[in-house]
């Protein structure tokens, strides 16, 4: 079977990769040249580990063009993941998925046999058999139906882990329009993946709410966790960690994305949970949960910026950690970057490190922060330390660069990430979530004036 693949940035590329090591010939299309020159020359046209050793050695199965049309016409399948990016009231964009259904349509009318569309980029319930349908259906001249499928598949992964979460997905979502469709895009999934998921296969309306559900669903964990956890900074002795792991033990719970820590970031999770807010506003019903698991979400920042200003009334302040998460560069609603953001605003000297994202980083500080190349340089130089992603190598930084001649180094350790069998002796460890001793003022209860 031969598919193609409408889009090589940070998923694209990926899928591309992940189908052609299962045996299928595939084709790229993009209509960025430096993308597609990449993908040609058997490179990653992304960072994602493992993606360029995988894109080598399937290479004999893998294509790329600017020409959607040519992609579209020697395929069977035709994957769309285009950019659907947020407008101001919470709701994904269509432009680049009806753009691209007019190309893939324009080739499709000229073309015989059955084609599916499977739109893989994520969007707003009623979309993909709305205006999308519409789109493709009067771009080829003809109905999806017995010569034409769609379907509404979207992914369930995580940057710096994408080829393994392709590979071995919770589930499979399939979103289809008829069982056709279904059945083609199924066996497609039945070789490329190395579990066995389920795979959860219904109409096009309900496969879009499921989406942003699923993500708003683990985004107001993450922020129940967090709520715990400022609980548990003001009682002594409480310690939101030991509660939580209790917690998640109930298997109605799960200890999954279950932990005292900073809020979550990236470019899915915040605007997933707007849309789901965004989706019950426009249905006339209310989203109290999501616009709750917002609020306190963006208050964690707020928070560690509080709680570093009780502690340091000034001088300067190290952030290990820039990217949204480990393993990858992006820092698209990272709470690394908006720390280090906010502390430089009210004075700080803040100079930050991280091990991908620092020219990401610095393009958006600018000069307000400093970053530098060495995570050691960041704890010599800092008079308070946050850790602001859990990057583990972070855990490697030897004990001795934390040691000071007279009063302790202070590490805000967001993610708990330092072993205080190691650290304790040379820094003061501050864990989010844990309230002092008898008798001592909790750190993060203290009030800035």
């Amino acid at each position: 079977m031969h598919i193609s693949v409408v889009g090589l940035g940070k998923l694209g590329a990926p899928l591309v990769a992940v189908l052609a090591s299962k045996g299928f010939h595939v084709t790229g299309a993009d209509k960025i040249p430096a993308q597609v020159a990449a993908l040609e020359a058997h490179r990653a046209p992304v960072a994602e580990p493992g993606l360029g050793q995988l894109i080598a050695q399937s290479a004999a199965r893998i294509e790329a063009t600017t020409d959607v049309k040519r992609a579209v016409v020697g395929s069977e399948v035709t994957f769309v993941v285009v950019p659907t990016p947020s407008g101001k009231d919470g709701k994904f964009s269509n432009a680049h998925v009806l753009s691209a259904m007019h190309e893939i349509g324009g080739a499709l009318r000229g073309k015989s046999g059955y084609h599916l569309v499977v739109v893989t980029s994520t969007v707003m319930p009623g979309a993909t058999g709305g205006p999308i349908r519409h789109a493709l259906e009067t771009a080829c001249g003809r109905p999806v139906g017995p010569d034409l499928g769609l379907c509404y598949n979207p992914e369930f992964i995580a940057l710096g882990n994408v080829i393994h979460d392709m590979l071995n997905p919770d589930f499979v979502l399939i979103g289809e329009s008829d069982k056709r469709a279904g059945d083609l895009l199924a066996s497609i999934y039945a070789r490329v993946c190395d579990n066995r998921p389920q795979l959860r296969r219904m109409n096009l309306v309900n496969a879009e709410v499921t989406k942003i559900a699923v993500n708003s669903f683990v985004t107001t964990k993450i922020s129940f966790a967090n709520m715990v956890s400022e609980i548990c900074d003001r009682l002594h002795d409480a310690d939101a960690g030991e509660v939580l792991r209790a917690v998640g033990s109930d298997s109605r719970i799960g200890g999954k994305y279950l932990a005292p820590a900073l809020g979550y970031g990236g470019p899915c999770f915040p605007r997933d949970n707007a849309a789901f807010t965004s989706l019950a506003r426009a249905a006339g019903a209310s989203a109290d949960i999501a616009e709750a698991t917002d609020v306190i979400n963006r208050r964690q920042v707020a928070r560690v910026v509080k709680l570093v200003r009780s502690l340091l009334p000034r001088g300067t302040v190290g952030v290990l950690g820039l990217s949204y998460k480990p393993d990858t560069a992006v820092v698209e609603e990272s709470q690394g970057i908006a720390i280090a953001s906010q502390l430089s605003g009210k004075g700080y000297h803040v100079i930050a490190h991280d091990p991908l994202a620092g020219d990401t980083a610095h393009a958006v500080l600018g000069t307000a922060v400093e970053v530098t190349a060495e995570p050691e340089t960041c704890v010599a130089r800092a008079d308070i330390l946050v850790i602001a992603t859990p990057w583990p190598n972070y855990k490697n930084i030897p004990p001795a660069a934390f040691r000071r001649e007279r009063q302790q180094l202070i590490v805000i350790d967001c993610w708990r990430l330092l072993p205080l069998d190691q650290f304790s002796e040379v820094a003061d460890i501050v864990h989010l979530g844990k309230g002092s001793a008898p008798g001592q003022q909790p750190y993060a209860a203290v009030a800035i004036a």
